[in-house]
Order: structure tokens, then sequence, then C-alpha cells
């Protein structure tokens, strides 16, 4: 059987009281307020971009104290170590534990967020700016737009309704946040407003070859060889996913070790096993743990890989998502066969 899993269509973004609100409580800091910015653990371009490029803009407008963090290792992945507001990350131990306000980024369920989940329950107000469907909407203001491309859009939206203007510093966040989850605009949600957005970061003076040379197209040679060790061990399971075709790998703690790279360099994996012809779902397992698996999903358009990453504990868009899977590797590629099955037949 071949098939298309649709998923209904995701709720509206943020109305114009939405937007009231999380301008208000920006507005009603007292002159000591005390804001604490925090994205989602483990945290990609658009996370980390989102996040620092606000905590900017608050600053811009006189918002003196600010901590941004995320849980988990306080390390920064090597292609975001240049980004400007990197001086505002604080250990996430190390933060505030009843801010005057949470801002919240990227984040679409408060299990993303560990253990600074206590905060958004002492914190004076809470803002969870994000743009997944799958977002539970877990602020007190939730400015979640399934719509936007990334949570930059969200962030850009926000900073605007705040008079804030936009310096390098900030465009050159949000750029990187913008870049990255539209696979540098070659992906279904870069429509006009997103190259007009692009253009008005670039009108700022940053340097897209630059950045793009820092995010994307640098790499060391231990990670090239790992990703060749990773892809050739890929399985083609043409007939899976309702006959729409199922590509897969894994790489494992071992192959981290054996060619001396860190975890991070793994998340643009997921961009060579998706571009195989025959399948139109993709998954890229991470080994986090023994039993543990970061797992990364991709489709081309047939089936909606967030209703299969939901079902198995995780969040995401139609075309991109993922979840931590249990078991062997074995054990989380057969939950994912069987839930796409299961998402196919229900289609």
């Amino acid at each position: 059987m071949t098939g298309s899993a649709l998923a209904q269509s995701p709720p509206a973004g943020p109305s114009t009281a939405d937007w009231d609100a999380a301008v208000a409580a920006v507005r009603a800091l007292p002159a000591d307020g005390r804001v604490l910015l925090i994205c989602h653990v483990n945290p990609d371009g658009d996370a980390l971009g989102s996040m620092l490029g606000c905590a900017l803009g608050l600053r811009r407008i006189g918002v003196r104290q600010l901590q941004a963090t995320f849980p988990g290792p306080p390390g920064v992945a090597e292609p975001f170590r240049g980004l400007p507001g990197l001086d505002l990350l604080v250990p996430a131990a190390d933060t505030w534990t009843d801010p005057d306000l949470v801002l919240c980024f990227d984040a679409a369920s408060v299990s993303r967020i560990g253990d600074l989940a206590g905060r958004l329950d002492s914190a004076g107000e809470v803002v969870v700016l994000d743009h997944h469907a799958s977002n539970t909407r877990f602020g007190r203001i939730n400015l979640v737009d399934p719509y936007a491309a990334a949570t930059s859009v969200v962030v850009e939206g926000l900073l605007d309704r705040l008079d804030v203007p936009i310096d390098r510093d900030i465009a050159e966040c949000l750029y990187v946040a913008l870049t990255t989850d539209t696979g540098s605009f070659r992906f279904a949600m870069t429509t006009p407003a997103v190259h007009e957005m692009a253009a008005r970061l670039l009108a700022t003076g940053i340097r897209p070859e630059e950045i793009s040379r820092r995010v994307f197209d640098t790499r060391p040679f231990g990670a090239v060889r790992l990703y060749g060790d990773v892809l050739g061990r890929a399985v083609l399971e043409p007939d899976a996913a309702g006959g729409n075709g199922l590509v897969w790998t894994q790489a494992t703690l071992d192959d981290l070790a054996r060619h001396g790279q860190p975890a991070y360099v793994l998340e643009a994996l997921i961009d060579s096993v998706r571009c195989t012809e025959e399948a139109d779902v993709s998954c890229v397992l991470k080994q986090v743990a023994g039993t543990e698996w970061a797992v990364s999903m991709r489709s081309k358009g047939a089936v909606d890989v967030s209703r299969v990453a939901v079902a198995l504990g995780g969040g995401g868009h139609r075309l991109a998502a993922g979840f931590t899977g249990r078991g062997g590797a074995a054990d989380v590629i057969a939950a994912i066969r069987a839930e796409l099955d299961r998402v196919l037949a229900g289609s």
C-alpha cells in the first residue's frame, strides 16, 4: 500500500491578545527585573540563535539582568561558538530559581527543558516562543506559530512589537536560526516571508558566506571518517512506510570514541541519509547511553513523521521530527516501523 499520512491542520498562530500579553510581560518588568531565557536540551541553531537573538534584543532596550541557559552540559557545539551573546550563557544549575520572567524557546513540551522546568513554576511570568505543531502550550503566554519556518520568525515578531532595532549581532543570531531550520532555505516552509526576513537581516551587514562556512561547511576530518562508517551501515527498506520506503542508520558511542568526536557532529548526518531516492522516510539513531537513542526523522512529504514521533514520546513537524528511543537499535527501529504502519493505516 502506498499513501499519505497527512495530519490535521495545525492550530492557528498567536492571537493579537497573545502578542499583547507577551509585550506587556516584558514592559512590566521592574528596573532590576530578572529575565531567564531557556531553550531545549542539546540546542540546535534555531534554539540557540533564537534565544540569544532575543536576549540581545532585550539588552538593547535596557533589560539589564539577563541569563540564557539550557539543560544538560553547558558546552555549545562548535558551529555555534561564534554567535554573539554567548556571554549571557549560564550553566543551568547556576540560574535564578525565581526569575521575574521566563522566556522559553523552541521547546514543544516542558520535558524538553529537563530540570529547568521548575523555573516555570516559580517565575513571575512565562512566555513560550515556538513553531512546533506538537507544542503542548505549557506557557502561561504562548507565542506558538506552527506555520512559522523557525522559532526565530516568532522572535522577530516579538522584537518588532517591542520596538527593538535589529543590529548586526541580533541579526546574525536570527539568521543562523533561520538558515538551520530551513535547511539553508531548501525546506517546504521556505515562503516568500522567510526570504523577506532573511533580506532584512542581511541588510544589517552580516556576512552570509562567513556564517554558512562556519555553521554548515566546516567539519573535522574525524567527523568525515565517522560519517563514512555510519553511512556504510545504512539500511534501505523499500517496502516499509506503506511502500513509501524507509532508510535508516545508527551511530554508536563507540563510533564517536573511535574517531574522537563529540556527539554534536552527528546532528547533520540526517541530511546525508534523507537524500536517498528510494525512501520517503529517513531515520538516524544516535546512541546517548547504553539503551537510549536520540532519533531524528525526516519525510519528503508522503508521511507525517511528527505523528510517529509524538506517538513515541517526541514531537516535531510533519517533515522533521524526533524522539528518544529506548532499548537496542533493533527495538527502536521496530517501534518506528510499527508506528509508521499504524499512522498510515489511520490515514
